[in-house]
């Protein structure tokens, strides 16, 4: 699910990727439905290619989202990013993602991946796997 998910640089939110045109996407915010072309200038990153750092090989960012859904029950994160202390985010962090590396993923990130997070879930997708992985899944 998450390979049609996409986050564009300078705007907030996640967007769903509708269409494709020529030089451009048609992507339909998940926050509120509204549809809207991006084009090649815009930095448009799928939820898919995202990871987050670890001590030892990156984690995609399917993993960390599928561990914060077993910790949260699927339900949004309680935790307000916004207005929570550094080590308050540091804490939820520690119970999804123990081995994260503390050097290079920032209170910002943590603040981002939960933003995201609570998207996700009030736009009703829960199934934080790429379809790459089920697909392999299934074939096994």
């Amino acid at each position: 699910m998450l390979k049609n998910i996409l986050a564009i640089t300078g705007k907030p939110g996640l967007y769903k990727l509708v269409s494709r045109g020529t030089n451009m996407l048609i992507v339909e915010s998940l926050v509120d439905g509204k549809r809207m072309p991006t084009y090649a200038r815009d930095k448009i990153v799928a939820l898919s290619d995202v990871s987050m750092f670890t001590n030892a090989d990156d984690v995609p960012l399917s993993e960390v989202l599928i561990n914060a859904g077993k910790k949260e029950g699927l339900k949004e994160v309680a935790l307000e990013p916004k207005k929570a202390s550094n080590a308050e985010l540091q804490a939820w962090f520690d119970e999804v993602l123990p081995e994260w590396d503390r050097d290079r993923v920032y209170p910002s990130d943590i603040r981002k991946l939960i933003q995201w997070y609570n998207i996700l879930i009030h736009a009703g997708i829960t199934d934080f796997t790429v379809e790459e992985e089920a697909a392999e899944e299934e074939a096994k």
